[in-house]
């Protein structure tokens, strides 16, 4: 884990999330002068006040593949807002257009309930074809029951997000995202590493993250944006699981 970087940024923001700073071609040029080979773009769901319209997947088709030589796979920070694990508003016709899906807790979209509703309500967002990551699980504001979620993203093959901003931004996260780490090494469990990014100048900057995995022996190969290769490897069989699942 000594000196490593990684080479894709499964969780950034543009401008489109409404509280972000920077654009998408202002992202893409940060991300390709640190080396970066590929970021997703993960703007907030329609939910979140002041984000796109919930007809914004369909304009993804407008994006090219590559900006400044940086690969974008064009995604969705979705709003989780209720236990039945529903993406926002989204109807299922939105789904084709997303390539990289996180679920997330906000305060400003989610009420705070307790440790089982909450885990439930991860749980069930996994379970829809189009959500791959479960985003800032330690957030101290939406306690879960840990070994139950991890062991549910084991099952389903699904991934937990390692959010660095989360020791930046959420005081309290420490303790839980180590020990969600830790489960994640028990149960075989794939990790992303992000940044969060609400500005182009953090992207692709995870150093607290990654301290806190160097520090626990955490497994570089249970990194799936550690490499370009083993992301897209993983996009690729995300997709067949969308076309399994209609």
């Amino acid at each position: 884990m000594k000196d490593i970087r990684i080479e894709v940024d499964a969780h950034t923001h543009t401008v489109m999330s409404g509280h972000a700073w920077s654009t998408l071609q202002e992202n893409c040029a940060a991300a390709a002068a640190k080396g970066i080979r590929a970021i997703c773009m993960t703007d907030h769901g329609s939910r979140m006040k002041g984000t796109g319209t919930i007809w914004a997947p369909w304009s993804f088709s407008q994006l090219p593949e590559e900006i400044a030589g940086v690969r974008v796979y064009p995604g969705m920070e979705f709003n989780l807002w209720d236990t039945q694990g529903h993406l926002d508003d989204y109807p299922p016709s939105a789904f084709p257009h997303i390539r990289f899906g996180i679920a997330s807790m906000h305060k400003n979209v989610m009420p705070v309930l307790d440790r089982d509703a909450h885990t439930e309500a991860y749980i069930r967002a996994m379970d829809h074809a189009c959500v791959d990551l479960i985003g800032h699980p330690g957030i101290p504001a939406y306690p879960v029951d840990e070994e139950r979620l991890v062991r549910a993203a084991a099952e389903r093959g699904r991934l937990i997000e390692i959010n660095n901003n989360s020791f930046v931004a959420r005081p309290g996260c420490d303790g839980a995202c180590r020990r969600i780490a830790q489960l994640c090494m028990r149960y075989d469990v794939r990790v992303c590493v992000d940044s969060d990014a609400h500005f182009s100048a953090n992207i692709g900057e995870v150093p607290k993250a990654l301290a806190m995995l160097r520090e626990i022996g955490f497994p570089p190969e249970l990194i799936v944006n550690l490499t370009f290769e083993r992301f897209d490897a993983y996009i690729q069989e995300r997709e067949a699981r969308m076309r399994a699942q209609g």
